[in-house]
């Protein structure tokens, strides 16, 4: 034990408590809390780097009766029983800080409090420094010249004088302080009457702590503080009382410990259990750390406490040592093709020049057949002579062959994009596919970012080389066919052995859960090359048009900020948060209703959405923060996507993203284009088809109500369904008990808020808020609905029950949505959770729906096209609950009919669904 060095004592019990309450609420994918044990986890490390080679022991409470509860029956009596979501974090901690290497104590019949307080007065006797670390203010009374108190969480010092300036009192005072005042938390009864003020005023009045206050109580009286007069009698009283709270509140020093100082050193950490540990509670940043070796004081020593033979078997198995080969000639290819002949599926990987499927050009691929033996063939490597690589043409020749064939299989981590690639130098990828970011998404879409190098974090446990490091960020960040051999082989030849890897570890475990390897192998998997013949072809875009939008965008913008400035009184930055809030609750002494988690009065768009009902700088704050998304986001900007090859804009659809299934894109976002609003539809008008061709929209009619009637099984709502009947207008009928030819439109749009927000688990304050009534008026109506549509609610209460019973929702072709705050303390977060699980089998079906009527719709277009007078028709966009075609002028209406009842054949459901398709020259004209 380092002799000059301070030994840290640490209050678990205290920090675990503090951590769990003060801290944001965390869980893992399968519903684990940690919030608890990453925050005393943080203070540990942060003790072990600010205090190197220090003795330590982290104490923590035992469980079980303590000396005082025989003092004290109804000692801590009143505390409540630990919240679950902390229990469960009591074991994962402990296991943790084992694994750190750090002493942990726990010790029946004391407190943590009397062991701290035994071993810092050890530490006083034998003249060395302790340093205790507790948010604990009875520790205090420990203090002396050799005992200082440390607070991580307030980065707080407490020594003799720090103690006597934050509590007005000597640390040798304290326990008379507590005893007076007692301490509601522990049951500590103190002197009724007593707070913390007169106390003080006691104890600075009359000298000798609580022994002088009741030796001397006809001073009392004398003392300055308010109610001092009649306090002597309330002492006299209660000083049994009184006693026998200085005893519980007195911190034992003198317990019979099994360690002494000389067992505190820091073990060397055991990295494998942390590792452990680390993926199960998945601190991907920590475990990240600890597989480069930046963890504070972890290396690849064993040390610390033995793995048991199950935690052993349980660690993921570190990567074979790989055997990295580079394919630069021709008898080596030769070798590496009959090889791949001879397989049934191999892993591949392209590096490109560029993320733009459109755009990136093959500078070499990476080959895989086996775990722990990888392949790169540098094909396009700017530095290389050409005797030093294959010629590219020549290779991509040789392995068309196989990467064609419909017989062998395919595996790679979004393999969309190679597929895209590939397809720029006229191979089309043909067999079973296999994408390790599809069988993760399919597992568990929300359990972990689904690239590869998270991926491999999680179900690996390693850390894979990332693109910056070895070729830079920013500006001055080189594309791949720059990158020197030495770096790009081991960087590439992971690529494929990672992947490879992960499949072997992610489709056992898809197989083994419901029906997940059918969502797999029927949704997602056949839509790869779906979406990469939609990418591709692309949508034509009328730029000039987009242009003059702007133009106009430009001019009301600037009349909109002239007016916020009118109404404001001066002018100001209108995109400034700090600034508008001045204005609007400062200046102009508008009401705060929300405020940000920093305590500054909140201006997000559902705050100023309320305020605009009443005040007007509010109203033109949002229409100028629409007209300016809009115009950064789209009339702007898609000009500037256009492909100059293609002259069309090619977005990117990202499979997994979303938790629900839906699908997402990027550059363009075309999900995110408002339908409802003027400006959306001029938008809509710049999506046009090319000369002979028009633009066709099909999307299903009211989807998510037709999959609620089928899962709730509610005869009001199929009944309606079956008759054709206007839902909006049936709810109405039912909710405000009007003749259905009656409806009124105001009612029909309350209606049609009711129907979709109860979908989305909307509450009556929300559904007042959107139709501007009062929550009674709100509530009314929604119990209304259920008295009309009882099977839905029947549904709510059941899957409810159901989502907390099993942790996961599931639609009805089985994919699943794992809810891991459905259980949790906090209201909050768990009515959430509620509202998404009532929800997400729902949005999720209906995500299966479109993306089995793409598959549908892509094969039959398929067909047609090698028909010698087929359809001549393209997919172009899918978005939301909709499909866009372009298709040729006289073939339309022929398509139409055939394309609605591919999409209406999509689904079986227990309504009919309904597709609704029109033609125009553009993609608004369409709807």
């Amino acid at each position: 034990m380092a002799a000059n060095k301070p030994i840290v004592l640490v209050d678990g019990s205290s920090y675990l408590y503090r951590a769990f309450h003060a801290l944001p609420a965390l869980t893992t994918s399968k519903g684990q809390p940690t919030g608890a044990v990453k925050g005393v986890l943080s203070m540990l490390k942060r003790l072990i780097k600010d205090y190197p080679d220090s003795p330590m022991a982290v104490v923590f409470d035992a469980k079980g009766k303590t000396f005082r509860d025989e003092l004290f029956e109804q000692y801590k009596a009143h505390r409540p029983p630990m919240p679950e979501d902390l229990r469960a974090q009591v074991e994962p901690l402990h296991a943790c800080v084992r694994a750190l290497g750090l002493p942990l104590l726990s010790i029946e019949g004391v407190e943590a409090d009397d062991v701290i307080g035994t071993l810092a007065r050890q530490a006083t006797e034998a003249g060395r420094e302790a340093v205790i670390s507790t948010g604990d203010k009875d520790m205090a009374q420990l203090v002396n010249g050799h005992v200082t108190l440390v607070n991580t969480m307030k980065d707080e010092v407490l020594d003799r004088q720090g103690v006597e300036d934050k509590f007005g009192l000597p640390p040798e005072r304290i326990i008379d302080f507590l005893a007076l005042m007692g301490d509601k938390v522990d049951n500590i009864p103190g002197v009724p009457g007593v707070g913390e003020k007169t106390a003080l005023g006691l104890l600075q009045g009359i000298e000798g702590g609580l022994e002088g206050v009741y030796a001397n109580l006809e001073q009392v009286k004398t003392l300055s503080f308010r109610g001092a007069k009649t306090l002597a009698k309330k002492l006299e009283e209660h000083r049994d009382q009184a006693f026998l709270s200085y005893e519980l509140a007195t911190i034992k020093t003198d317990c019979e410990l099994p360690v002494g100082l000389d067992d505190l050193d820091i073990a060397q950490p055991n990295r494998q259990a942390l590792r452990e540990h680390y993926q199960e509670l998945e601190f991907k940043a920590w475990l990240t750390e600890l597989l480069e070796g930046q963890d504070e004081g972890v290396d690849d020593t064993p040390g610390g406490a033995a793995l048991s033979k199950e935690a052993e078997e349980s660690v993921p198995a570190r990567s074979p040592d790989r055997r990295d080969q580079v394919i630069d000639t021709q008898a080596i290819l030769d070798n590496w093709l009959e090889r791949l002949r001879q397989a049934d599926a191999f892993c591949f990987d392209l590096e490109t020049t560029s993320l733009n499927y459109m755009r990136a050009e093959i500078v070499g691929i990476g080959l895989a057949l086996e775990p722990g033996e990888a392949a790169y063939i540098p094909l396009a490597h700017d530095y290389l002579d050409a005797p030093a690589q294959l010629e590219r043409d020549r290779v991509l020749e040789a392995l068309k062959p196989l990467l064609e064939d419909p017989s062998k299989g395919k595996i790679g981590q979004n393999l969309k994009y190679d597929i895209s690639v590939l397809a720029n130098y006229a191979i089309n990828v043909a067999g079973p596919l296999t994408d390790t970011m599809l069988e993760s998404y399919v597992l568990n879409s929300t359990a972990t970012r689904h690239d590869m190098d998270s991926l491999a974090l999680k179900y690996l446990g390693e850390k894979t080389i990332s693109f910056a490091e070895i070729a830079g960020k920013g500006a001055k960040q080189l594309t791949f066919n720059q990158i020197a051999l030495e770096q790009a082989v081991p960087y590439a030849c992971e690529d494929v052995d990672i992947t490879l890897r992960l499949h072997r570890e992610l489709r056992p475990r898809v197989e083994a859960e419901g029906r997940l390897a059918e969502v797999l192998d029927t949704l997602e998997t056949p839509l790869i090359p779906v979406l990469s013949r939609m990418e591709r072809t692309g949508v034509a875009l009328d730029a000039k048009r987009l242009e003059a939008q702007s133009e106009e965008l430009t001019k009301r913008i600037a009349k909109l900020e002239e007016k916020a400035f009118e109404l404001a009184g001066r002018e100001f930055n209108l995109g400034s948060p700090k600034q508008l809030g001045q204005i609007l609750f400062e200046e102009q002494k508008i009401p705060v209703i929300k405020k940000t988690p920093k305590g500054a009065p909140s201006t997000a768009e559902a705050v100023l959405e309320e305020l605009a009902l009443d005040y007007p700088l509010p109203k033109v704050i949002i229409e100028h923060r629409g007209l300016s998304k809009l115009k950064s986001t789209y009339t702007d900007k898609l000009p500037r996507l256009i492909d100059k090859a293609t002259g069309r804009v090619h977005t990117s659809y990202h499979q997994a993203v979303t938790a629900t299934g839906r699908l997402s894109s990027s550059d363009p976002n075309l999900q995110n284009i408002p339908i409802r609003s003027e400006e959306g539809r001029k938008i809509r008008q710049a999506f046009i088809a090319r000369p002979g061709y028009r633009i066709v929209a099909a999307d299903y009619s009211q989807i998510e109500l037709r999959i609620m009637a089928h899962l709730s099984e509610d005869q009001g709502l199929l009944d309606a369904f079956a008759e054709g009947q206007d839902i909006h207008a049936a709810t109405a009928s039912e909710v405000f008990g009007t003749d259905l030819d009656k409806v009124s439109n105001d009612q029909r749009r309350s209606a049609k808020a009711i129907n979709f927000g109860l979908i989305y688990g909307m509450s009556a304050w929300g559904l007042g808020r959107q139709l501007h009534i009062e929550r009674g008026q709100a509530q009314i109506y929604i119990d209304r609905y259920f008295d009309r549509y009882p099977g839905v609610a029947r549904y709510m209460d059941k899957i409810r029950v159901q989502a907390a019973e099993d942790g996961f929702v599931e639609t009805v072709f089985g994919r699943r949505l794992y809810l891991p705050e459905i259980k949790a303390q906090n209201s909050t977060r768990r009515q959430a959770a509620e509202r998404t699980a009532i929800n997400a089998p729902m949005q999720g079906t209906a995500a299966d729906i479109i993306k089995k009527a793409m598959i549908k719709v892509d094969t039959w277009l398929q067909e047609e096209a090698g028909k010698k007078n087929g359809l001549d028709a393209w997919m172009v966009m899918q978005v939301h609950d909709e499909l866009v075609f372009e298709v040729k002028e006289d073939q339309v209406e022929a398509f139409i009919d055939a394309v609605k009842k591919y999409m209406r054949d999509a689904g079986t459901l227990k309504v009919e669904l309904i597709v609704e398709a029109n033609a125009g020259a553009n993609w608004d004209e369409a709807h």
